[in-house]
């Protein structure tokens, strides 16, 4: 009996450590439109802990990272992002923080996309 519980307690163990990696790479939607944009979404996710490496593209609006899912997960990252004015699925950024965003940051406006974004 005592074996059989530790066989079955070894499988659990080693499973949730198989469950989870140190590095790995995730990559999803961030809304935003230019440089300013990119600074602000890179520079929230990489103060988490467990966030190895930021790179948003303005163009493609797509985030990826690298990540140690032990010490944060997707949601942590896109509700910090969320909470520094940009929107990703499941997460939108509070209106009173969007709207203290540039004019020219904020994406949910279709004039914007229209905007000199090179400058920034």
């Amino acid at each position: 009996m005592k074996t059989i519980l530790f066989a079955v307690f070894t499988v659990m163990l080693v499973s949730i450590g198989h469950g989870q990696e140190k590095n790995k790479s995730v990559t999803f939607e961030i809304k935003g439109n230019c440089g300013m944009c990119k600074n602000r979404i890179e520079k929230a996710a990489i103060k988490i802990k467990g966030v190895k490496f930021t790179s948003w593209n303005a163009d493609t609006k797509e985030f990826h990272a690298i990540i140690d899912e032990r010490k944060c997960s997707i949601s942590d990252i896109k509700k910090r992002i969320a909470e520094v004015g940009h929107d990703s699925e499941g997460f939108t950024a509070p209106d009173e923080v969007y709207d203290n965003l540039p004019e020219c940051c904020k994406y949910r406006d279709p004039a914007s996309i229209h905007m000199d974004h090179g400058k920034h």
